[in-house]
């Protein structure tokens, strides 16, 4: 039995009251658009981010802690490129290769950890 095709979104968790910071990370540099919240979650804060069929959703904890370990792993569709802009931005972008993949790790402004994956 195949349960799932496919994952609808990944969320992280953010310091309250720094929206304009997420956003300027998620769209400003990653160029992903932000997706409006449904009325209901709106008032909790937070922001939800899509690029393509890929979102991220950025959940407010009052004890927020980064998550250091756990992440998201984005495929790129020009990974190069997409390095090139990140480290003109000044992000800190930790290239692991694998044999078999080419990857690399970023961290949001809040220290949570994203790879990218060519």
């Amino acid at each position: 039995m195949i349960a799932f095709d496919a994952i609808d979104h990944v969320q992280l968790a953010m310091p309250p009251s720094l929206e304009d910071r997420a956003r300027a990370f998620y769209c400003g540099i990653l160029g992903m658009t932000e997706l409006p919240k449904p009325p209901e979650l709106a008032g909790r804060g937070g922001c939800w981010f899509a690029s393509g069929v890929v979102q991220i959703h950025l959940g407010v904890e009052t004890d927020f802690r980064p998550a250091r370990k756990a992440h998201p792993g984005l495929r790129c569709t020009d990974y190069d490129a997409l390095v090139a802009h990140l480290r003109a931005h000044g992000i800190d972008v930790r290239e692991d290769d694998l044999p078999s993949q080419r990857r690399a790790y970023i961290d949001d402004p809040f220290g949570n950890r994203i790879e990218l994956i060519a």
